[in-house]
Protein backbone atom coordinates (compact mmCIF):
# COMPACT_ATOMS: atom_id res chain seq x y z
CA UNK A 1 0.00 0.00 0.00
CA UNK A 2 1.17 3.52 -0.61
CA UNK A 3 1.99 5.75 2.06
CA UNK A 4 1.34 8.55 -0.05
CA UNK A 5 -2.20 10.45 -0.07
CA UNK A 6 -3.02 13.69 -1.85
CA UNK A 7 -5.87 15.95 -1.32
CA UNK A 8 -6.69 19.17 -2.83
CA UNK A 9 -3.21 21.02 -2.40
CA UNK A 10 -1.98 18.58 0.28
CA UNK A 11 0.14 15.31 -0.02
CA UNK A 12 0.72 13.16 3.40
CA UNK A 13 2.72 10.49 4.39
CA UNK A 14 1.83 8.03 6.96
CA UNK A 15 3.87 5.75 9.27
CA UNK A 16 3.12 3.74 12.38
CA UNK A 17 5.23 4.15 15.02
CA UNK A 18 5.19 2.00 18.02
CA UNK A 19 5.08 4.71 20.67
CA UNK A 20 2.25 6.04 22.07
CA UNK A 21 1.34 9.72 21.26
CA UNK A 22 2.72 11.87 23.90
CA UNK A 23 6.11 10.63 23.46
CA UNK A 24 5.96 11.39 19.33
CA UNK A 25 4.09 14.85 20.38
CA UNK A 26 6.67 15.98 22.65
CA UNK A 27 9.59 15.16 19.97
CA UNK A 28 7.39 17.25 17.66
CA UNK A 29 7.00 20.41 20.67
CA UNK A 30 10.16 20.57 20.97
CA UNK A 31 11.87 22.86 18.05
CA UNK A 32 15.20 21.59 19.51
CA UNK A 33 14.52 18.57 17.94
CA UNK A 34 13.16 19.51 13.99
CA UNK A 35 16.93 19.57 12.86
CA UNK A 36 17.43 15.85 14.40
CA UNK A 37 14.15 14.47 12.79
CA UNK A 38 14.05 16.41 9.00
CA UNK A 39 14.58 14.09 6.26
CA UNK A 40 14.90 17.03 3.72
CA UNK A 41 18.63 17.79 5.10
CA UNK A 42 17.85 21.76 5.08
CA UNK A 43 16.77 21.86 8.37
CA UNK A 44 20.24 23.05 10.37
CA UNK A 45 19.61 24.20 13.91
CA UNK A 46 16.99 25.99 15.92
CA UNK A 47 17.83 29.93 16.09
CA UNK A 48 17.27 31.22 20.04
CA UNK A 49 16.13 29.34 22.77
CA UNK A 50 12.19 28.62 22.45
CA UNK A 51 10.07 26.12 25.19
CA UNK A 52 7.59 23.86 24.16
CA UNK A 53 5.67 24.84 21.57
CA UNK A 54 2.12 25.63 21.77
CA UNK A 55 -0.93 27.44 20.02
CA UNK A 56 0.91 30.79 18.69
CA UNK A 57 4.61 30.35 19.64
CA UNK A 58 7.15 31.38 17.32
CA UNK A 59 10.25 29.70 16.77
CA UNK A 60 13.21 30.37 14.10
CA UNK A 61 15.15 27.77 11.77
CA UNK A 62 18.82 28.39 10.73
CA UNK A 63 17.90 26.49 7.01
CA UNK A 64 20.20 25.78 4.38
CA UNK A 65 18.99 25.30 0.89
CA UNK A 66 21.40 26.29 -1.49
CA UNK A 67 21.97 29.22 0.41
CA UNK A 68 21.96 29.38 4.32
CA UNK A 69 18.73 31.53 5.60
CA UNK A 70 16.35 31.57 8.84
CA UNK A 71 12.93 31.23 8.87
CA UNK A 72 10.37 32.07 11.60
CA UNK A 73 7.54 29.76 11.84
CA UNK A 74 4.32 30.00 13.83
CA UNK A 75 2.30 27.21 15.33
CA UNK A 76 -1.26 27.46 13.71
CA UNK A 77 -2.66 24.14 14.85
CA UNK A 78 -2.55 22.45 17.91
CA UNK A 79 -3.87 19.66 19.93
CA UNK A 80 -2.38 18.02 22.94
CA UNK A 81 -0.81 14.39 21.74
CA UNK A 82 -2.55 14.97 18.77
CA UNK A 83 -2.20 17.42 15.88
CA UNK A 84 0.52 20.05 15.44
CA UNK A 85 1.14 22.37 12.32
CA UNK A 86 2.97 25.53 11.40
CA UNK A 87 3.50 27.99 8.74
CA UNK A 88 5.98 30.90 8.12
CA UNK A 89 5.49 33.84 5.82
CA UNK A 90 4.64 31.67 2.85
CA UNK A 91 1.95 30.75 4.73
CA UNK A 92 2.16 27.06 3.54
CA UNK A 93 1.83 24.31 6.68
CA UNK A 94 3.19 21.54 7.56
CA UNK A 95 0.78 19.68 9.80
CA UNK A 96 1.57 16.29 11.95
CA UNK A 97 -1.32 14.48 12.93
CA UNK A 98 -1.31 11.47 15.61
CA UNK A 99 -3.56 8.66 15.48
CA UNK A 100 -3.68 5.85 18.32
CA UNK A 101 -3.70 2.79 17.13
CA UNK A 102 -5.20 0.71 20.08
CA UNK A 103 -1.67 -1.66 20.42
CA UNK A 104 0.28 0.81 21.81
CA UNK A 105 1.12 2.54 18.68
CA UNK A 106 0.87 5.61 16.41
CA UNK A 107 -0.27 6.62 13.22
CA UNK A 108 1.47 9.62 12.02
CA UNK A 109 0.63 11.42 9.33
CA UNK A 110 2.70 14.52 8.02
CA UNK A 111 1.28 16.94 5.42
CA UNK A 112 2.95 19.48 3.74
CA UNK A 113 -0.66 21.74 2.70
CA UNK A 114 -0.13 24.98 0.34
CA UNK A 115 -3.89 25.29 0.01
CA UNK A 116 -3.48 28.36 2.81
CA UNK A 117 -0.03 29.32 0.95
CA UNK A 118 0.28 33.35 -0.21
CA UNK A 119 1.11 31.98 -3.94
CA UNK A 120 0.12 28.23 -4.42
CA UNK A 121 0.56 27.93 -7.91
CA UNK A 122 4.23 29.45 -7.34
CA UNK A 123 4.71 26.41 -4.82
CA UNK A 124 3.05 24.37 -7.99
CA UNK A 125 5.69 25.62 -10.50
CA UNK A 126 8.41 24.83 -8.53
CA UNK A 127 7.69 21.40 -7.90
CA UNK A 128 7.07 20.60 -4.06
CA UNK A 129 4.55 18.63 -3.58
CA UNK A 130 6.21 16.04 -6.18
CA UNK A 131 9.16 16.37 -4.32
CA UNK A 132 8.50 16.78 -0.64
CA UNK A 133 7.17 12.78 0.40
CA UNK A 134 10.82 11.37 -0.19
CA UNK A 135 11.55 13.80 2.40
CA UNK A 136 8.87 13.64 4.36
CA UNK A 137 9.16 9.48 4.65
CA UNK A 138 12.61 10.24 5.70
CA UNK A 139 11.28 12.47 8.49
CA UNK A 140 8.91 10.10 9.59
CA UNK A 141 11.40 7.26 9.65
CA UNK A 142 13.87 9.63 12.16
CA UNK A 143 11.16 10.52 14.11
CA UNK A 144 10.59 6.74 14.58
CA UNK A 145 13.99 5.83 15.36
CA UNK A 146 14.33 8.78 17.31
CA UNK A 147 11.27 8.31 19.07
CA UNK A 148 11.78 4.31 19.57
CA UNK A 149 15.89 4.02 20.24
CA UNK A 150 16.61 7.38 21.78
CA UNK A 151 19.16 8.39 18.56
CA UNK A 152 19.15 8.80 14.87
CA UNK A 153 21.35 6.65 13.17
CA UNK A 154 23.56 10.27 11.54
CA UNK A 155 22.20 13.78 10.45
CA UNK A 156 21.27 14.50 6.99
CA UNK A 157 22.53 18.44 6.61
Amino acid sequence: MDDVTQGDRTVSVQRVIAAEPPAIFDVLTDPSQHAVIDGSGTVRRVRGNPSRLELGSSFSMAMHLGLPYVIRNVVVELEPDRLIAWRHFGRHRWRYRLEPTGDGSTLVTETFDWSTSVFPKGIELIGYPRRHPPAMRRTLERLDQLVTTGSVAEPLS
